[in-house]
C-alpha cells in the first residue's frame, strides 16, 4: 500500500513538473527559452501584521479580561514589539496607545515559497 502510494506521488510529481521542463512552443528552440532569475523567499522582509476584524481592543496585559486601554481598526497602523503566546504587544502609530492585542485578530500573512 505504502510503495503504491509513494508511486503515484511521483508520478504526479513528475506530470506536473513536465510542463516546466519542455519549451514553452513547439517551434521554440532551447536557446530561445530563458529561466526567471532565482531569488531566495528567505531574503525577502516578512509581511506585516495587519487587522483581521471590524475592531481589537488593545488591552493592558496580556489576557481577555483586563482593562481596555483602546480599539485597534483596519485602516490603522501599527508595530509589533514583542509576543506571549498568542498575544501581542503592540505600538499603535495612528494613536500613539500601547498595548496587548490577541493574535486571533492580528497577525501577519504567510508567504510561500518555492525554493
Amino acid at each position: 500500500m505504502r510503495s503504491t502510494r509513494i508511486a503515484v506521488t511521483a508520478a504526479m510529481l513528475g506530470t506536473l513538473a513536465l510542463p516546466l521542463l519542455s519549451p514553452t512552443t513547439a517551434g521554440a528552440s532551447p536557446a530561445a527559452v530563458t529561466a526567471a532569475p532565482a531569488s531566495s523567499c528567505s531574503s525577502l522582509p516578512p509581511l506585516p501584521y495587519k487587522v483581521h476584524a471590524s475592531a481589537v481592543t488593545i488591552r493592558s496585559k496580556a489576557t481577555a479580561s483586563s482593562t481596555a486601554l483602546g480599539v485597534l481598526y483596519p485602516s490603522h497602523t501599527f508595530s509589533v514589539s514583542k509576543k506571549s503566546g498568542n498575544w501581542l504587544y503592540i505600538t499603535d502609530t495612528s494613536t500613539g496607545v500601547k498595548g496587548w492585542v490577541s493574535g486571533t485578530y492580528v497577525y501577519r500573512a504567510a508567504r510561500m515559497c518555492l525554493d
